[in-house]
């Protein structure tokens, strides 16, 4: 954990300049592979995904904390060298491009807000495979919870399914899932006046099921999930929760 957690204080400190896993191994004191094998274990991405995933996170922040900011300075201090990779890359993670991002902030953090005062839909099983998730929320949280199954172990992408409430509920059922093998990711959100807390999510809760989900065509199984507070060594949350939020309600409303 100490060599990982230091190897991710050198990437933040370090992100605007290429880093290769041998590099991170040397530092630390392992072998190449032993380190990658380590970092995966406990993360559960790649060194070169992690990466790539606190890039992205510092160009949210940037785009966040400034109304005009330069597209190109923030290239060159996140270490990319393409308008085009970058665009394409953020689009992938988050959802919206940078524009998009940038501009949208303030509506979808109102939109959240208003979603305070609405009683959330329950989910009720409809057809198989159907997973039902428990979460175990601390007792003073209130806000907004987001529960997804992720082909990764890192949210840094739509969820195959997923679903969002208030902390009145604390279960979900997913049914008709698509067969594959998936990672239940959640995250939560304190209500929250500053738009920052809701799209730049190092402080947010989250939890995780201690193990990938085979879904078949016979699954239906109950897991639990303790939302606690962020560690060290937690990938970034890249994926845009209000903008999912907000296709959700609107799908719903068509």
């Amino acid at each position: 954990m100490k060599a990982v957690k230091i190897s991710i204080d050198y990437m933040k400190k370090n992100i605007d300049t290429e880093i290769t896993s041998e590099e991170l191994a040397y530092l630390v004191g392992y072998s190449t592979y032993h380190y990658s094998r380590i970092f995966k274990e406990i993360t559960g991405v790649s060194p070169r995904h992690y990466l790539s995933a606190l890039r992205m996170e510092a160009g949210k922040e940037m785009l966040i904390s400034s109304k005009s900011p330069s597209i190109l300075k923030i290239l060159l201090l996140i270490g990319f060298r393409s308008l085009g990779t970058f665009s394409s890359k953020f689009k992938q993670f988050v959802g919206l491009s940078p524009k998009q991002f940038q501009l949208s902030t303030n509506d979808l953090h109102d939109f959240v807000n208003d979603y305070k005062d609405k009683e959330s839909p329950l989910l009720l099983a409809s057809a198989p495979p159907i997973l039902s998730c428990h979460l175990e929320v601390p007792a003073t949280f209130k806000g907004i919870i987001f529960v997804g199954l992720f082909p990764r172990a890192i949210p840094d992408q739509k969820p195959i399914i997923g679903t969002a409430f208030t902390q009145n509920q604390t279960s979900c059922v997913f049914s008709d899932i698509p067969l594959g093998t998936y990672y239940v990711l959640a995250a939560a959100l304190k209500w929250s006046v500053n738009p920052k807390d809701y799209f730049l999510l190092n402080r947010a809760l989250r939890g995780k099921y201690d193990k990938p989900i085979e879904i078949t065509k016979f699954t239906d199984t109950e897991i639990t999930i303790s939302l606690r507070e962020p560690l060290p060594t937690d990938p970034p949350i890249l994926v845009n929760l209000p903008q999912l939020l907000y296709e959700q309600v609107k799908k719903k409303a068509n």
